[in-house]
């Protein structure tokens, strides 16, 4: 490591001023990804703004047809929260196979869309619930937060401040995970709204993405088998050491039937 400043913020709007006054400083929430980053070097931030305490940026709520989930809501708090096990158990089913025990007790949600690791679990809920992601400035559908590798639609000093999660009438997720990192070597996300329905793929490319071919099939049968039927092309998907773009097309739709199943489930 090496020296850097640390503010701890105490709202929204003077977290943002410490950013826009220094082009070098950093948000820091749960910290599972930037202090890795920081010990190998990879960043350098001369500024380290803690937005973790920050009154009701923790907070969990139900808001009219909603749950409202604060940024700083660790993925611990969200797995166990009562609300969203009852209006939502797919992302409460998600947020309790993030990395390990530790992880889920620092990581938070807002750090994690803002990384956007293409591995990372908590993009394919906020894409294939369809969810809108709340800044200190405005608001971004799901549809348009993730642009790219770790690329998000935020301004260097925007800050998420919640997530506004539609609760859909069935959804589920399941991951063929790192037996290691724990993240998705491919992890799919299926969500129903009456008629409507999304599918949302992490770990498979350079950003998550949804499956039109998928969202069709399950609109027109929503059943397991009707997933396991799609043919996923393996254009542009990633090729590691783990696993080539064949097998992670392979992979999709065999998790799209098992995520319907734990939909089914409720």
């Amino acid at each position: 490591m090496y020296a850097f400043q640390f503010e701890r913020a105490t709202d929204a709007q003077a977290a943002v001023a410490k950013l826009k006054a220094d082009g070098d400083a950093k948000f820091l929430a749960g910290g599972q990804s930037l202090l890795a980053a920081m010990k190998l070097r990879l960043a350098s931030p001369s500024m380290l703004v803690d937005v973790a305490r920050i009154p009701g940026m923790a907070d969990i709520k139900v808001q009219g047809d909603a749950v409202v989930i604060g940024a700083a809501a660790r993925h611990a708090d969200v797995a166990a929260n009562a609300e969203v096990m009852r209006r939502i158990p797919g992302l409460a089913s998600l947020a309790l196979g993030i990395g390990d025990r530790q992880v889920r007790a620092m990581g938070t949600l807002g750090g994690s869309l803002a990384n956007d690791d293409p591995a990372a679990d908590y993009p394919a809920a906020v894409l294939a619930l369809n969810a809108t992601v709340v800044t200190d400035r405005r608001e971004i559908p799901a549809d348009s937060f993730f642009k790219g590798l770790y690329e998000t639609a935020l301004a260097p000093d925007e800050l998420i401040t919640a997530v506004r999660f539609p609760v859909p009438d069935q959804s589920g997720y399941v991951k063929f995970r790192n037996p290691a990192s724990r993240f998705a070597l491919v992890g799919v996300m299926v969500a129903r709204s009456g008629k409507t329905v999304r599918v949302a793929v992490t770990g498979a490319a350079d950003s998550v993405f949804r499956a039109p071919a998928l969202e069709q099939a399950l609109t027109a049968s929503f059943t397991p088998a009707a997933a396991r039927a799609v043919k996923v092309d393996a254009s542009g998907l990633n090729a590691d050491l783990h696993a080539s773009p064949e097998y992670r097309a392979h992979l999709i739709p065999v998790l799209a039937s098992r995520a319907v199943e734990q939909a089914l489930k409720g």
